[in-house]
C-alpha cells in the first residue's frame, strides 16, 4: 500500500486537538474525512505529536497509508477543498517508504510559546498568544530555564492526564528572546511529555515577573511532584513549528 506524508497546519482555537474525538471533532478526524470524500477511502491518519485542544500547528507532520495511487498535488489540493471552511491545511503531500513513522521516525519536535506583554490585550492575535500584563524580565527568565536543560525527571511539568511510559526526557533547547512586544519562548527535544511546554512556560513566567527565582524553579523540577507546578501555560500560545526527521 503506498504510504503518504504530509505537511500541515492549523488554526486550533475551536477544535478538540489533534487526536480523534468519538464526535469526530479532532483535527486528525477532519484530515481523515478530507481524503474520504476525494479518494473514497476511509484512512487512518498518524500525526507526529498529539497537540491539545487550542494548540496550533506550522509543521504538524502526519502520515496514513491507501490501497491506490494518488498524486500528491491532488491529495493537498482536493484535501484542502473538502477541508473547507475549517482553519486546516494540507501544505504538501509527498509518498514516502512504507518504514517511515511521522511519530516514531521524529528525531525532534520544535514548539515556539508566545507572550504578548501589555497592559491592554490583543486584538488580532487573541487566539495566537497569551496575553500578560505586566512586564516580564527576560533575563531573568534565560537564566533560570537552564535549569530545565538537559535530561531530567520531568513529573512536576507532566500533565497527571499523561500516557507516556517514563517521566524522564531530555530538552535540547529553551531559548527565551524579546520580539516587537512579545516573548518568545523555543524549545526543542525528541520527545515531551503532556503539558510539559505549557507547564515549564508556566514556572518561568512566575520567575518573569519576579514571584519565582531561578532557585525555586528548580526546586520545583527537583519536586519531581505535580503539586509544585505553577499555573500552567494557556494553550493558544503554543504552536507546533516543525518536526526534524
Amino acid at each position: 500500500m503506498p504510504r503518504y506524508r504530509l505537511l500541515v497546519e492549523y488554526h486550533g482555537s475551536g477544535f478538540s486537538g489533534w487526536q480523534s474525538q468519538a464526535e469526530g471533532t479532532g483535527i486528525q478526524d477532519h484530515l481523515q474525512r478530507a481524503i474520504l470524500r476525494f479518494a473514497g477511502e476511509a484512512v487512518v491518519i498518524k500525526g507526529a505529536g498529539r497537540t491539545d485542544a487550542g494548540v496550533h500547528a506550522l509543521g504538524q507532520v502526519c502520515h496514513f497509508d491507501v490501497g491506490k495511487t494518488l498524486r500528491t498535488d491532488t491529495i493537498r489540493d482536493a484535501g484542502n477543498v473538502h477541508l473547507r471552511p475549517h482553519a486546516i491545511t494540507i501544505v504538501s503531500a509527498e509518498e514516502v517508504p512504507e518504514s517511515f513513522d511521522a511519530r516514531f521516525s521524529a528525531v525532534k519536535r520544535h514548539y515556539r510559546y508566545r507572550v504578548f506583554v501589555r497592559r491592554a490585550p490583543p486584538t488580532l492575535d487573541r487566539h495566537l498568544v497569551w496575553h500578560v500584563p505586566v512586564p516580564l524580565d527576560v533575563g531573568r527568565m534565560a537564566e533560570a530555564a537552564g535549569v530545565l536543560i538537559g535530561r531530567h525527571d520531568f513529573t512536576t511539568f507532566r500533565s497527571s492526564d499523561c500516557q507516556a511510559k517514563s517521566p524522564v526526557k531530555t530538552l535540547d533547547q529553551l531559548d527565551i528572546v524579546e520580539a516587537d512586544g512579545e516573548v518568545h519562548f523555543l524549545v526543542s527535544a525528541r520527545s515531551f511529555l503532556h503539558n510539559q511546554v505549557r507547564s515549564m512556560v508556566g514556572g518561568l513566567r512566575k520567575v518573569g515577573d519576579g514571584r519565582w527565582t531561578a532557585a525555586d524553579l528548580k526546586a520545583s523540577l527537583d519536586a519531581a511532584d505535580r503539586r509544585a507546578c505553577a499555573p500552567v501555560a494557556p494553550p493558544e500560545g503554543l504552536c507546533l513549528m516543525r518536526v526534524d526527521y
